[in-house]
């Protein structure tokens, strides 16, 4: 067992009034790593001024995609595979659930990978992308729908 923790900080700046208060907020992962955190730019009325930040929504994607990859890199490297690039364009849906609560549904991968020396085949591939699905605990942790569509880089 391992414990995991983020300390997700907000501060009143002004009025308490919803078309006008801050949604801006700072997630710290500790060791000096501090992310600006924000709502979803079409959850802030247009009264509140604008802020740049990551949303819980962008960080919940991240978070399959990075979960998904780091278990990629080790099924490739334990397999002799040498990956020189992994980039995900990943995204995901938000949308009433089967209960009629808002959730991410879905969530698409889609990892191109490029490879030096010996590559796997397409099979090999899609199977170490399969195996990394499996492992990933993120995806584990969730009832949203994980796609992965990988590709050679």
């Amino acid at each position: 067992m391992s414990e995991h923790t983020a300390r997700v900080e907000w501060n009143l700046r002004g009025a308490f009034e919803y078309k006008t208060y801050s949604r801006t907020h700072s997630m710290d992962f500790g060791n000096g790593i501090l992310v600006p955190g924000n709502a979803a730019a079409g959850n802030i009325p247009p009264s509140v001024p604008a802020a740049h930040g990551v949303d819980p929504e962008q960080a919940f994607v991240a978070s399959l995609s990075a979960c998904h990859m780091l278990w990629f890199l080790h099924l490739a490297s334990r397999a002799k595979y040498t990956v020189t690039r992994y980039v995900d364009e990943a995204s995901g849906v938000l949308e009433k659930g089967p209960q009629g609560k808002w959730m991410m549904t879905r969530v698409t991968l889609r990892p191109a990978v490029a490879f030096s020396g010996a590559a796997p085949t397409a099979e090999e591939h899609e199977q170490l992308h399969h195996k990394a699905h499996e492992e990933c605990y993120v995806a584990n942790s969730v009832r949203t729908e994980v796609i992965c569509l990988p590709a050679v880089a």
